[in-house]
């Protein structure tokens, strides 16, 4: 009996350690499936902190030439399923181009022959080949600027050219169509046709309640108004004056209708601009007639621009190009970069002597804008594309205005100028283009873009 209890005993014992075993190894597994589960539960926890840390924030995309801050979608509340997940992220914006193009042609000198190639049979007006040519670079561009060297005073005054202009609206009309956006009339031809004359070009531009007409006012608060034109994230604002109006006074009770190059009046505006703006660009009408270079009074201006830190300044009035640099501030290295004139984009002159074909040669500035890493609006590139007025005879549309890369020989020798100027050929429009720009032109090349690090 003995025996047998000692033997139940120890069967006991060994089914109580079995069951302890058993507890053992049970534990184990019940505590590893736990922990990994809170594991898992962790790793799930920091993944969604992750990503909606991510999804809220503004992430800085760099793109070509730009750096832009975009809100990524909020995947993390929408998404559910794998599908929904691939269909969000097809939709996630990865980069937003901020880029800002500017281009601007030079004077719009509308001698009675060019208002002429408007003239149809049919007694109407159209001046939409004047443009043709070039409506590629003007679409391509977001502030697409022209000088209006003249004015609109209607056809009742008489349509006139030099030296006191006076053309048709519908010249007006054709730059609307091309896309112009901008158009200037601080030019020392703004008073031609007198109080009249101005009130008129102002009323005319009304229709066209979507383009910006600088340099002009109608009251003394239009004159302290900034132009500024929003685009991709970035503040443009636009600035115009003239040296001079040829002698002529500015209306009595109109003392503010056309800005003047002043000192105290730009800097005014300059200062206002600065606090709306991002980027300014300063377009000035001045320098000295059929000279290929810079003045003394051109340079002097540029070096008061650049302590205003005015970031673009874009010229004409010479009638002729002239170089393009670039301007540095000693004191703290702020950069401006200056076209000093564009020359004319079209013209008319059909004076008899060598070297006039230079005031049919142009240029049109482009300049692109972008954000650096700092937030600043900055110059990315720049450049220029030469132009050629083709001074044809009379008849409808015979004047017109082409990139000199693509102005055949055809065209060249059948102008007024071919048998007007023995200095008149293409070779000759490019070595100028080269003399005055360097490196900025590339015969044979439509345009020429210098890249900068911003």
């Amino acid at each position: 009996m003995g025996n047998n209890r000692n033997y139940s005993n120890h069967s006991n014992h060994r089914r109580s350690n079995s069951r302890k075993r058993r507890k053992k190894k049970t534990s184990n597994v019940l505590y590893k499936a736990v922990a990994g589960v809170v594991g898992v539960s962790i790793v799930a926890l920091i993944a969604l902190i992750i990503v909606y840390a991510f999804s809220n924030s503004n992430v800085g995309v760099k793109t070509p030439g730009t750096i832009s801050e975009i809100k990524m979608l909020k995947t993390y509340e929408a998404a559910v399923t794998p599908a929904e997940w691939a269909m969000l992220e097809e939709n996630v914006p990865m980069e937003i181009s901020q880029n800002v193009q500017i281009m601007m042609i030079g004077d719009m000198l509308m001698h009675l022959n060019v208002t002429e190639s408007g003239f149809k049979d049919d007694g109407t007006k159209n001046y939409d080949h004047l443009f043709q040519r070039i409506l590629p670079d003007i679409q391509a561009a977001d502030i697409r600027i022209v000088n209006e060297e003249i004015v609109f005073a209607g056809e009742d005054m008489g349509f006139s050219g030099y030296p006191m202009f006076n053309t048709a609206e519908e010249v007006g009309d054709a730059e609307a169509n091309a896309g112009f956006n901008v158009i200037l009339h601080a030019t020392n031809h703004t008073m031609d046709k007198w109080k009249k004359g101005l009130l008129n070009t102002i009323n005319f531009w009304k229709k066209y309640p979507d383009i910006k007409v600088l340099g002009v006012n109608e009251t003394q608060e239009q004159q302290e108004e900034i132009t500024v034109i929003e685009k991709n994230g970035m503040k443009i604002a636009l600035l115009n004056y003239t040296y001079g109006l040829n002698g002529m006074p500015q209306p009595d009770d109109m003392p503010f209708a056309v800005n003047l190059i002043d000192a105290d009046l730009m800097d005014r505006n300059i200062k206002k601009a600065h606090e709306v703006a991002d980027f300014v660009v300063v377009l000035m009408h001045w320098g000295n007639e059929y000279q290929l270079y810079a003045s003394s009074d051109q340079k002097y201006w540029c070096n008061w621009l650049l302590e205003r830190d005015v970031d673009l300044v874009i010229g004409a009035h010479p009638h002729v190009i002239q170089p393009i640099e670039w301007y540095t501030d000693p004191n703290d290295g702020d950069e401006m970069l200056v076209y000093y004139s564009l020359g004319n984009y079209v013209t008319g002159t059909r004076a008899a002597r060598a070297g006039v074909y230079e005031q049919a040669v142009g240029g049109m500035a482009k300049v692109e804008l972008t954000r650096n890493s700092k937030g600043e609006v900055v110059i990315s590139r720049y450049g220029v594309e030469p132009l050629v007025a083709n001074i044809g005879r009379s008849g409808y549309g015979n004047i017109y205005t082409c990139p000199l890369s693509e102005y055949t020989e055809e065209e060249r020798k059948n102008t007024i100028l071919a048998a007007n100027d023995p200095t008149f050929t293409i070779e000759n429009c490019e070595n100028l283009c080269e003399k005055v720009w360097g490196d900025l032109y590339t015969r044979g090349e439509r345009d020429t873009w210098i890249t900068r690090e911003y």
